[in-house]
């Protein structure tokens, strides 16, 4: 009898595990996750990301972003990848009602929110997290919603960025192939080069016309307008370094005319004209050389190592003759 009972408790004790395991679990997984509105990133025109004491407005002017509020450009590749998580933002299942945003880093010393509108109308604001433990998702809280959740993917550092991370940095850029003419001037020097075929001469002789053997293909070489011709490995590296320029940062407390007297100016004409001009340093222990570009409306700097790519003197363009 006293076995029977003993049993009897045991199964009343298991099966009240049993449902209080159902119940909880039940509980857990019978909710309703918050429906997202769809949010094109081609229809996203403005973007705010803030965190703690910082704020970073990007806009989008004639298919361009810009970095408000100077209207420095925006890297095209970090705004895409913003966009694309701004659009596709899914979230994946509820992580806390506590409120204790500290353990997500979403308090309010640690988290990054995203505001993007288009036109006029905010399509969507939410905050961002740390990574979840498994990097596959992220912690985040959406306008309005004390919740946590889990959004799917890995994207803090995509809007963990510092503004002059975000610049694009390019301040000249061309096809190589497009340039036609260039004039460098430096020290007082100034020489042109241009693109030019040079005539080849042909010999009659009565085996090639027997082979019929076809015409030399012309020569294409760079000519000053003496009749000199330049070092074709040289201009060759000269305009490789300057088809896609970079500048390690832009001068944000000056403007383009604050800057006159360049060092160095070269001028290059091919499907528009370039121009980029390199000033002195202010400084002897400066280790960067101010700069302006047709392509940029900003000055910038270069460093050393790019500045001594580029400023060629004149004379050191010219194919040097053969010492026999």
């Amino acid at each position: 009898m006293k076995v029977k009972k003993e049993y009897s408790i045991l199964v009343a004790i298991m099966v009240a595990l049993v449902l209080y395991l159902v119940l909880r679990d039940q509980e857990r997984t019978h909710y309703r996750l918050p429906k997202l509105p769809n949010v094109t990133g081609t229809e996203i025109s403005k973007v705010e990301i803030s965190k703690a004491d910082t704020s970073t407005v990007l806009m989008k002017k004639d298919n361009n972003w810009y970095i408000d509020p100077k209207g420095y450009p925006a890297d095209s590749r970090k705004i895409k990848d913003m966009l694309a998580t701004i659009e596709s933002l899914t979230l994946t299942a509820l992580v806390s009602e506590s409120k204790n945003y500290s353990r997500y880093d979403l308090s309010t010393d640690k988290k990054i929110n995203v505001k993007a509108w288009a036109g006029n109308k905010l399509r969507r604001e939410f905050e961002v997290g740390k990574a979840a433990p498994s990097y596959r998702h992220t912690f985040v809280k959406l306008a309005g919603d004390d919740r946590v959740y889990h959004a799917q993917g890995h994207f803090r550092g995509k809007f963990d960025q510092a503004v002059e991370n975000l610049w694009d940095r390019t301040v000249l850029s061309f096809q190589l192939t497009e340039i036609q003419e260039f004039q460098i001037t430096k020290g007082g020097q100034s020489m042109r080069f241009a693109r030019k075929q040079l005539h080849t001469e042909v010999t009659d002789s009565p085996k090639a016309e027997a082979e019929e053997t076809p015409p030399p293909k012309p020569e294409i070489a760079w000519q000053s307008p003496d009749g000199k011709k330049g070092d074709e490995s040289k201009v060759n590296r000269l305009l490789a370094a300057l088809s896609n320029l970079r500048c390690e940062k832009y001068i944000e407390d000056r403007k383009k005319g604050d800057f006159t007297d360049p060092i160095y100016t070269i001028t290059l004409k091919g499907a528009e004209e370039y121009v980029l001009s390199v000033f002195a340093k202010p400084g002897k222990e400066t280790k960067r050389y101010p700069a302006i570009s047709s392509q940029s409306d900003f000055p910038f700097l270069l460093t050393d190592r790019q500045a001594d790519k580029i400023m060629a003197n004149p004379d050191d363009m010219l194919e040097k003759p053969e010492k026999s």
